[in-house]
């Protein structure tokens, strides 16, 4: 069996955390921020974890 490559495009925008869980960067802060209230800015700014059966299909694109 030939070894499974790793998803290129999912390994530049997600993470995992020592403890192995997947870190992703959140949407909506590239442009638009001032029709954004402040808690939505916050927010957005702040990285969040995927969590569940996501989690563990991201795992296995990203061969770990």
């Amino acid at each position: 069996m030939p070894k499974q490559k790793t998803h290129k495009g999912l390994s530049k925008r997600v993470k995992i955390t020592a403890s192995g869980k997947v870190k992703y960067r959140r949407s909506g802060g590239g442009h638009l921020m001032s029709t954004k209230n402040p808690k939505r800015r916050r927010r957005i700014g702040s990285s969040a974890l995927v969590t569940g059966a996501p989690g563990k299909l991201i795992r296995t694109k990203l061969c770990k």
